[in-house]
């Protein structure tokens, strides 16, 4: 298949648009028209994956961290990122990467850490919001079930865990069609009056370009009249970071014991022990000190995370632990992820997951 067969579906299944706005995730080194036959999947892109992928005959690289995160005005090869770049486009080997917005995934980054730890009841920590909006249009009242059904096709109508969410209310439309119009009622030049009903539904922004296409094909209409509004409604279902509860208490000892076997962290920093037993845990992979208070509103016992600073220690007080258990070790299980997204959709697709431990961090 070609490589934007497999990005178009990437882009859409791990929403551009639910990235920060200092990421560059999405393609990022490739021709989309490029054909291609194996993938390797890894958290970073180094020159030592760049030399597993052509041992491995694999002409995609799906990564979590993306190689480029700035502009670059030259590629000399006098930095990681270049070289990266340069080998790259000499082996054609494309580069894909997920970053940001896999964190926020409703199946992302976080809860993939809280799947391995086992935890129930999960919940986001802290929900996207800016990402939905409303769409209304008018409908005459025989199409009403053919144009819902198309736009709810396309995803739009989606609440948390329903689907095909939307309201409809009658009322009456009017307008005059002009001499070089088509109109579907009434007579060129003549004001006509056509019973119709208010429909409106929500959608994500990512959705948009789809959603309208298909409304405007379904409608019967000549010159459809629709309206898009931003929502601040939270997106209950994504975000950054998430809590959840084990069935079980366990004290702060035997909780950090198993972080460590979990996640295979062998320097876990942590802020002083409460003396409580653990419950709740709250959770970010990656960076995520900046979100311990947000862990304490929870109500969580424990929050853990990786790149914690000194003074964050200090926000913990006697509130919470805080456990820092590395960047890579947190966002190890991204791969996996990518992995079970691709595989389900392009099942015969050639998938392989990385060897190479790229964790620029060791422990004496």
């Amino acid at each position: 298949m070609k490589l934007k067969d497999l990005t178009s579906f990437l882009d859409s299944a791990i929403p551009l648009s639910f990235q920060e706005g200092y990421d560059n995730a999405g393609l990022q080194v490739g021709s989309p028209e490029k054909e291609i036959s194996s993938a390797l999947i890894t958290l970073d892109v180094t020159e030592e994956i760049l030399d597993e992928a052509g041992y491995a005959g694999c002409d995609v690289i799906i990564s979590h961290h993306p190689v480029i995160f700035s502009g670059i005005k030259q590629l000399s090869g006098k930095n990681e990122t270049e070289r990266v770049i340069l080998k790259a486009i000499k082996q054609d080997v494309a580069i894909y990467s997920a970053h940001t917005n896999l964190d926020v995934l409703e199946n992302g980054v976080t809860r993939k850490m809280a799947e391995k730890l086992g935890l129930q009841n999960v919940k986001v920590l802290l929900p996207l919001r800016n990402k939905l909006l409303k769409l209304v249009t008018f409908i005459p009242e025989g199409h009403l079930d053919k144009v819902r059904e198309a736009v709810f096709s396309a995803g739009a109508g989606v609440i948390g865990g329903y689907d095909n969410c939307g309201f409809a209310a009658p009322g009456t439309g009017s307008f005059r069609a002009g001499d070089n119009a088509r109109p579907f009622a009434g007579e060129k030049g003549k004001l006509h009056f056509e019973k119709e009903v208010r429909f409106e539904t929500v959608l994500f922004t990512h959705m948009k370009g789809r959603i309208v296409r298909a409304l405007l094909e379904a409608h019967p209409y000549e010159e459809v009249a629709y309206d898009l509004y931003p929502l601040e409604n939270e997106n209950v279902m994504a975000g950054m970071g998430c809590t959840g509860e084990f069935t079980d208490p366990m004290s702060e000892k035997e909780f950090l014991a198993m972080l460590g076997s979990v996640f295979s962290a062998k320097g876990i920093r942590h802020s002083k022990p409460t003396g409580r037993k653990i419950r709740k845990v709250a959770m970010c992979g990656g960076a995520g000190g900046q979100y311990i208070k947000d862990a304490i509103s929870s109500g969580a016992d424990a929050y853990v995370t990786g790149d914690v600073r000194y003074h964050s220690f200090f926000e913990a007080l006697n509130n919470i632990l805080v456990a820092d258990i590395g960047h890579f070790e947190s966002e190890k299980f991204s791969t996996e992820i990518l992995y079970d997204l691709i595989i389900k959709k392009f099942p015969t697709f050639a998938l392989r997951f990385s060897e190479v431990n790229t964790n620029p961090i060791n422990y004496l």
